[in-house]
C-alpha cells in the first residue's frame, strides 16, 4: 500500500481483473503495471475477499511516503521579493476568497523567488516547466499542491498581463483517487466527550452536525442560526453559495447555553478580544481531542464534515438531499461517499469461514 493507495499486483487472471473492474474507482496504471484502489476499510476487505476465494495468498505491505521538502527560506535568498501588489489587486477585484488570495499569493511567492534574478515578465515558458518538475522531483509536493502552483502561475500571465490567452504546455498531474478519512460514530462521541470548555465543545459540535467547512464556522453569526426551522444559513460558503444546513436538538441546546455564558456580539463563535474566532484555534481544539482520546488517525477538521456525510449516508440519507446539505455543485463529489461507507459489509460472510478446516 502506497499512501492512502491499494497498489495490487497479480499473475493475469481474467476472472479477477473482472471482479477489480466492478469497484467503482478501481483503475489500471499502466506505468507501474498495476490496478489502483483508493484505501478504505471497504476495499481492502473485498479485496482479500477476492484472494480468499481464488485461494491466492494475500500479501500486504506498506511504502513510506516521500517526505515533504521545505521550500528555501527568507533569509536564504539574495534578493527576495514579494509577489507584485497587481497580482493581489487582481485576486481581490475578480473576488477570489481571503484563502484563494492567501494561497495563490503565497505559491506565487515561491515561483518567482526560484527565478530571483530574472524579471517576472521574462520567465519563459520551458522555465515554468522546470520548476514544476522541481516542485515534483525535489520538493516531492503532492498532485493538489503542484495543480494549485499551475494555477497561480496562469493567473499570473493569463489575468494580471491580461495578454492573449494563451495554452500553456503543462502536463497536469493525474491527481490521486484518494478517499477522505473519516471517524466512526462512537469517535465522534468520544471526541465531543472528551471537551470539557463549553465553547470549544459547542465548536466541534456544531462543525460536525452541519457539515461545516472550517471558514463556514468563522463566519457564522448569531443570526444565521435558525431554532424555528432547525437550520443554519450558511452565507457565502465555497464558490460564493449560500445554502442552508441541518441544525441538530443537542446542537441547538448546547449553543443556548453557550450563548447565554459567552454572550457573543456579532458572530457565533469570537476570539478572547472579540472579531471572528481563528481556524488555527478550531484546529487545536480538535487536536487536542484526539490526543486526548487517543485516535491516531489523519484526522483534520475537515474529517468532520467527511463524517457528517458519511453518517448520513449510513442512515439512509438519500445522496440528494446530502449533496444539498454540504453545498457541492456536482452530484459526483457527494458520491465519494459510497466508497466510503462500510454499510452492509457486516452481511457479507467471508467463504473461508464455511470450509471444514
Amino acid at each position: 500500500m502506497s499512501h492512502r493507495t491499494l497498489r495490487l499486483y497479480f499473475s493475469y487472471n481474467q476472472t479477477i481483473t473482472g471482479k477489480l473492474k466492478k469497484i467503482p474507482i478501481c483503475s489500471w496504471n499502466p506505468v507501474r503495471k498495476c490496478w489502483e484502489v483508493p484505501f478504505s476499510e471497504k476495499y481492502l476487505a473485498e479485496i482479500k475477499r477476492i484472494a480468499s476465494l481464488h485461494e491466492l495468498q494475500f500479501l500486504y505491505h506498506e511504502e513510506n511516503k516521500l517526505k515533504l521538502q521545505p521550500r528555501k527560506s527568507k533569509k536564504e535568498h539574495r534578493h527576495y521579493r514579494n509577489c507584485p501588489q497587481s497580482y493581489v489587486d487582481k485576486l481581490k477585484e475578480l473576488r477570489y476568497s481571503n484563502n484563494t488570495i492567501k494561497v495563490y499569493t503565497d505559491l506565487f511567492g515561491e515561483f518567482i523567488n526560484y527565478y530571483e534574478e530574472v524579471e517576472i515578465r521574462n520567465i519563459s515558458e520551458s522555465m515554468i516547466v522546470d520548476f514544476l518538475q522541481y516542485l515534483v522531483n525535489e520538493r516531492n509536493v503532492s498532485t493538489s499542491y503542484q495543480n494549485q502552483s499551475i494555477n497561480a502561475i496562469k493567473f499570473y500571465y493569463e489575468k494580471v498581463l491580461r495578454g492573449p490567452r494563451k495554452v500553456y504546455q503543462i502536463d497536469r498531474p493525474r491527481k490521486e483517487k484518494l478517499l477522505p478519512e473519516v471517524l466512526s460514530t462512537e469517535e465522534v462521541a468520544a471526541i465531543l466527550k472528551s471537551i470539557n470548555n463549553l465553547k470549544h465543545k459547542a465548536i466541534i459540535m456544531t462543525i460536525y452536525s452541519a457539515g461545516l467547512r472550517i471558514s463556514e464556522l468563522t463566519n457564522l453569526r448569531i443570526k444565521d442560526i435558525d431554532s424555528k426551522r432547525m437550520q443554519i444559513r450558511v452565507e457565502q460558503g465555497k464558490g460564493k453559495k449560500d445554502r442552508y444546513t441541518l441544525l441538530g436538538n443537542k446542537t441547538l441546546e448546547t449553543l443556548r447555553i453557550y450563548v447565554k455564558e459567552y454572550k457573543p456580539r456579532e458572530w457565533l463563535f469570537e476570539g478572547a478580544n472579540g472579531g471572528q474566532y481563528s481556524t488555527r484555534s478550531v484546529q487545536n481544539i480538535l487536536k487536542n481531542a484526539l490526543k486526548k482520546v487517543g485516535i491516531s488517525k489523519n484526522i483534520s477538521v475537515h474529517s468532520l464534515r467527511h463524517s457528517f456525510a458519511t453518517h448520513l449516508l449510513e442512515s439512509g440519507t438519500d445522496l440528494r438531499y446530502i449533496q444539498e446539505l454540504l453545498g457541492h455543485a456536482s452530484s459526483k463529489t457527494t458520491e465519494i461517499y459510497t466508497h466510503i461507507t462500510t454499510k452492509g459489509f457486516d452481511q457479507i460472510k467471508n467463504p473461508l469461514d464455511n470450509l471444514d478446516i
